[in-house]
């Protein structure tokens, strides 16, 4: 099944000059076996001009003695060989970059040419890893083993967005409040948005952890005092959901730039109708399924689905954002199209109390008549979206919400 999935790739009616397939774990594991066979039989159907072998392996630093070791690496190679795969490319992980003479040693026992070991030593940030390879001239051996013409690479702007990334002229330091902070690569996507959006603002963003709980112990003046800016993100659950709440009021009633990602705008929705519109225990159904304020709510059709992921609002979704508006001026047009994973909605019950207590609802969606985004206008920057922008940033294009938080955030610093 492996090999027909790479097949159809290949052969599909969109043009593709090459297909990039990545084989995880390690050689030798019994989970990689059926990859790694599907691998070695689509050479042979292919040819070896259509096909490179890439190996990633291990070159260790031995304190003790002072020197990287190649056995690992040559171990590895092995192992791969024994299963009939012959590897044309080694990137060799390392702290350092290998000299000349480990890259013979480890090509001699390996049988792949010495030009075709290609350092892969420690860096900065993971931004510079393309600079890297570059640098080893790893994209001249692939584009001439494979035989394919094209120019060589305009980096100029990777180059400068690692600059930027290494000498920012600031910081600013931005806490981000949730459920799953001990796992920080639950929210791997949140922080590389901010790192893209720190680039386009010219600082260094500072996440400052905080597990939503603690926040409920009665010290959130005191762990929040110091941001810059706050950030709610997505999560599933009644834990730690007290938490943001207070946060958001204290993000709120101290002109703190703040940015809401799907549970997010949710929390804040109950925070605004709790300590705005006084719709005393207002809650979502999530948390509290007796709430007498159900602010937030599933949807009437949704609650006749039993399977619970059929209940959730998945992919790309419309969204018709108001003109005038703080968010019309962060995206410049009227309608977009996000990424959703959500459950629960706002419940359209109480969009008037909302509205008449000052609250925007910046963004719906005009073929659900849901809310997806909403605004405070006598707030600095008070921000919220049911989608998930993260999931659309890129190095070189940060999203328009994540870029304009940022600003708004190093704004805030500098008046502190």
């Amino acid at each position: 099944m492996t090999y027909r999935k790479i097949w159809n790739k290949a052969n599909t009616s969109e043009k593709v000059d090459v297909v990039i397939t990545e084989v995880g774990g390690t050689v030798g594991d019994i989970e990689s076996l059926p990859f790694l066979e599907a691998i070695r039989q689509f050479r042979l159907d292919v040819g070896v001009e259509n096909h490179l072998n890439v190996h990633l392996t291990l070159v260790p630093f031995i304190r003790a003695a002072g020197e990287l070791k190649t056995k690992p690496t040559q171990h590895s190679v092995m192992r791969l060989r024994e299963i009939g795969i012959q590897p044309d490319i080694l990137l060799c992980r390392a702290e350092t970059s290998l000299d000349q003479d480990l890259k013979k040693k480890i090509a001699l026992f390996c049988s792949v040419p010495a030009d075709s070991v290609i350092s892969a030593p420690d860096v900065s940030t993971i931004y510079e890893v393309p600079l890297q390879f570059r640098s080893g001239g790893l994209d001249e051996i692939v584009v001439n083993k494979l035989k394919i013409q094209c120019d060589r690479p305009k980096l100029k702007d990777w180059e400068r967005f690692v600059e930027k990334i290494k000498h920012p002229a600031s910081e600013v330091t931005i806490a981000v409040c949730g459920k799953y902070v001990e796992l920080q690569d639950s929210y791997k996507s949140i922080a590389e948005s901010f790192i893209h959006a720190g680039v386009e603002n010219d600082v260094k963003v500072k996440l400052n952890w905080i597990e939503a709980e603690k926040l409920e112990e009665g010290n959130h003046a005191e762990l929040l005092k110091d941001i810059s800016g706050l950030l709610i993100p997505g999560g599933f659950g009644s834990r730690g959901s007290e938490g943001k709440v207070r946060a958001i009021q204290y993000a709120r009633e101290n002109n703190i730039p703040f940015l809401g990602i799907c549970l997010g705008l949710q929390t804040a929705i109950i925070e605004f109708a709790r300590n705005v519109c006084g719709l005393k225990n207002a809650n979502s159904t999530e948390f509290d399924e007796d709430t007498s304020y159900p602010v937030i709510d599933l949807m009437e059709e949704q609650k006749r689905i039993k399977s619970k992921g059929g209940t959730m609002r998945l992919g790309a979704q419309p969204c018709e954002i108001a003109r005038g508006t703080k968010t019309y001026k962060i995206y410049g047009k009227e309608r977009i199209s996000e990424r959703h994973r959500h459950r629960y909605e706002v419940n359209n019950n109480f969009k008037d109390v909302l509205l008449e207590h000052g609250m925007i609802l910046s963004g719906i969606n005009p073929e659900l008549d849901l809310v997806e985004m909403i605004e405070l206008p006598d707030h600095p920057w008070f921000v919220a979206a049911q989608f998930h922008p993260e999931l659309k940033s890129r190095a070189l294009k940060a999203h328009p919400l994540f870029r304009e938080f940022v600003g708004a955030a190093s704004k805030y610093s500098k008046k502190r």
